[in-house]
């Protein structure tokens, strides 16, 4: 198993500037297919400057959470690093 990519990425405005929620559309591809699932989660940057990622499924998948969920903070934290997701 294992990301793809992130669809449809889209953020959320709010008051709060250190805290982004974003909701998207997230690739997946499984063993036997390929799926996608919607998404939303918020990075929020402690005062040290550590990325917290927090991330909630819109829609029930069929594949155990764990693992999705371990692969896509992942993923989200190497993009997030990177600079591919919008501030």
């Amino acid at each position: 198993m294992r990301v793809l990519e992130l669809q449809n990425l889209a953020r959320e405005e709010g008051q709060i500037f250190y805290i982004r929620k974003y909701s998207c559309d997230a690739i997946l591809e499984l063993p036997k297919n390929t799926e996608k699932v919607p998404i939303q989660f918020t990075i929020e940057t402690s005062p040290l400057g550590k990325k917290i990622i927090e991330l909630t499924f819109t829609q029930a998948i069929n594949y155990p959470l764990i693992p999705v969920k371990k692969a896509l903070l992942e993923f989200i934290y190497t993009e997030e690093i990177e600079g591919r997701i919008p501030c």
